[in-house]
């Protein structure tokens, strides 16, 4: 039997869950589809966690536009979810006089967007308030309303909320086909067959394949490979700021980020690439990345870096794609969703919002909504004073798993009850297995935690989902 929805969106990064959350708050049935076998583990698990303030976007393009409106969204979403949000602000240094005009014209573009705030500070401010920049900076601009959030955490919670508010959520559900029927799309997955008055493609790197399910062929998402390097948290007072360089056409460039949760990172390169599941790293990309970094902060070394990985960027253009498609009635097409993709997502849900609106569809806000969830609790950000009280209300906050991320078997659990089911969906949620030593300490623990509360058999359990199975035999 077919399941009838008013809306069913396909893909579930931070895009997908910011529509659903913000749709969950009407009197719509939404379903959300997500291939992989949990949230975030596409484009939104590789990103940065950078919240733009809009320095590198052109007005008049939507970037631009929801880039600005995104990094005001998100100070409100960030109080009303317990998300771990932190405005920490931007500098775009340049090295010489030379370089003056072109950072000049960013800081025109940016007043004329309407970011906030935006100086031209010198090398006396930066010797004071960013003291491991390199001493060689010339001048920097500084954007104020530049933040860090957890990617990833920021997905779980927008997905918990929506889940909350009667969103129905199906994981490992790759979308095969779909068909559009009259006034219904068909759509098959491998769950079974589900129908939908509208549809929203957020599909990311495989946005332009669901599109060619409906007949919409006129871009291609190209993917984009940016390898990143995270340094031990012992640097994660490495800089104030966010640290950038003055951007290419291709790229914001590679930066020294600081991160939500401590570990600065440097990076990404940006390599066009084919295979949309290329995700190496490679010698020439760490070694492109330091030296880059050690240009903006000379005191970055080899031995810092304790993890390597890359993402890809789902390219389609110089702009997002967002449109009611006309091939195909009712079709919502959210594509391209490249940086500044977070900052935007809020604003991008808005623009989907709209479109349906102007549709024709009846959206009624429910007398019911619950729009905040209690804050996850994470003691690696915590007082010491603030884990004693928790300690003696639950003494599963005292069992520490791992050590080099100072993670409990209480989050652990928690993370479980809160929809993990493989390795990487508890180091996303508790940074568990995220510290210097990979994993080596705790990693057998989490798994027989895992198995013991998802009651699945500890050869069941997965790094990512099948095929990467830690135990076999």
């Amino acid at each position: 039997m077919k399941k009838k929805f008013d809306i069913a969106i396909v893909g579930a990064g931070v895009i997908g869950a910011s529509i659903a959350r913000e749709l969950s708050a009407y009197r719509l049935k939404v379903i959300l589809f997500e291939k992989e076998e949990e949230l975030a583990f596409g484009v939104s698990k590789s990103n940065s966690g950078i919240i733009h303030p809009g320095l590198q976007n052109r007005p008049g393009t939507l970037k631009g536009r929801l880039c600005l409106e995104g990094n005001s969204l998100i100070r409100k979403i960030s109080r009303d979810l317990g998300v771990d949000f932190k405005e920490v602000g931007e500098l775009m240094v340049i090295f010489n006089k030379e370089e003056l005009g072109r950072l000049m014209k960013i800081k025109e573009n940016a007043q004329k967007l309407g970011v906030k705030g935006v100086r031209l500070v010198d090398r006396a401010w930066l010797k004071k308030n960013e003291p491991n920049l390199n001493s060689k900076v010339f001048k920097a601009l500084y954007a104020p309303s530049a933040g860090i959030i957890s990617p990833y955490r920021l997905v779980y919670d927008l997905s918990e909320n929506a889940i909350r508010n009667g969103v129905i959520i199906k994981t490992s559900c790759p979308v095969k086909n779909i068909v559009k029927n009259k006034n219904l799309f068909q759509i098959v997955t491998s769950k079974g067959r589900f129908q939908a008055k509208y549809i929203i493609n957020s599909a990311g790197l495989y946005a332009d394949d669901i599109a060619g399910m409906l007949g919409i062929r006129d871009f291609n998402i190209r993917p984009r490979k940016g390898e990143e390097f995270i340094l031990d948290k012992k640097k994660q007072y490495l800089t104030n700021h966010l640290i950038f360089p003055l951007p290419s056409e291709m790229s914001k460039g590679i930066i020294v980020i600081k991160t939500a949760d401590g570990n600065p990172m440097i990076g990404p390169t940006a390599e066009d690439v084919q295979d949309k599941k290329d995700l190496s790293t490679t010698d020439e990309g760490f070694q492109k990345v330091l030296a880059s970094a050690r240009r903006l902060v000379p005191s970055i070394k080899g031995e810092d870096i304790i993890a390597y990985f890359a993402g890809l960027r789902p390219v389609a253009g110089d702009d997002f794609i967002i449109r009611l498609e006309r091939k195909a009635a009712n079709c919502i097409t959210v594509a391209g969703m490249q940086s500044p993709g977070l900052t935007a997502s809020l604003a991008v849900a808005l623009m989907v919002k709209k479109i349906l609106k102007e549709t024709g569809l009846d959206l009624k806000r429910k007398k019911v909504f619950v729009k905040h969830r209690k804050k996850t609790i994470h003691l690696f950000s915590l007082k010491e004073s603030q884990i004693k009280k928790l300690i003696k209300k639950d003494p599963d906050y005292g069992d520490i798993v791992c050590r080099c991320e100072n993670v409990s078997a209480k989050e652990i659990k928690d993370a479980i009850d809160r929809g993990a089911t493989t390795l990487d969906g508890i180091k996303f949620r508790t940074r568990a297995q995220a510290g210097r030593c990979h994993g080596g300490f705790c990693t057998t623990r989490i798994l027989k935690m895992l198995a013991s509360h998802t009651g699945r058999p500890v050869e069941r359990i997965t790094k990512k989902g099948p095929g990467s199975e830690i135990i076999k035999g």
